[in-house]
């Protein structure tokens, strides 16, 4: 059981870790402990490295995108939904390639092998949802949707919303039927 002082203090480096480094992708470990109000040695303890702290970010926000399915669907219909979650999807792997630098190749690999599974059954979650109403064309493949989607967040960010509209478009049961 992790103490509520400590998950607070968790959360505040990883709110000024992310703030920090999407305005400057140099800012330094002590700045960053500055940043979240906390000592050095609170910030090591928690997260020994750059990398780790990095990370962290990462599947924090993997965590966060993966968790927003069941809202997201509970208040919009399927189609909507996917829209959102996926330009959402995009924002972040925007900030993850600006972070990129700060990775080696195996951290590289570790979170894509970490986050994989989480995004492809959110993506699945929303495809199905969409299925089970019929908006959703039934041959719609999670994993098809996010190689398609891997094009968005290297697109100008005026591109993003007319090239997921194309890509969503496909997906349309009522664009498919016989």
């Amino acid at each position: 059981m992790v103490r509520s002082d400590a998950r607070a203090n968790r959360a505040r480096i990883l709110a000024a870790a992310r703030q920090a480094f999407a305005e400057d992708g140099d800012t330094s470990m002590n700045q960053i402990a500055q940043l979240a109000g906390v000592g050095p040695g609170t910030l090591y303890r928690n997260y020994p490295s750059r990398e780790a702290l990095v990370l962290a970010i990462y599947q924090d926000e993997v965590d966060r995108l993966t968790g927003s399915v069941a809202d997201l669907l509970a208040t919009l219909a399927p189609p909507e939904a996917l829209r959102r979650w996926t330009t959402d999807l995009v924002d972040a792997m925007r900030k993850k390639h600006g972070l990129g630098d700060a990775l080696s190749p195996m951290a590289h690999k570790t979170i894509s092998e970490q986050t994989y599974g989480p995004v492809i059954e959110a993506i699945t979650r929303l495809l199905d949802a969409g299925k089970n109403d019929g908006s959703i064309r039934a041959d719609a493949e999670p994993g098809d949707f996010l190689q398609l989607t891997g094009a968005l967040w290297r697109a100008a960010p005026d591109r993003t919303q007319p090239m997921l509209t194309l890509i969503l478009d496909g997906l349309s049961a009522h664009r498919h039927r016989s």
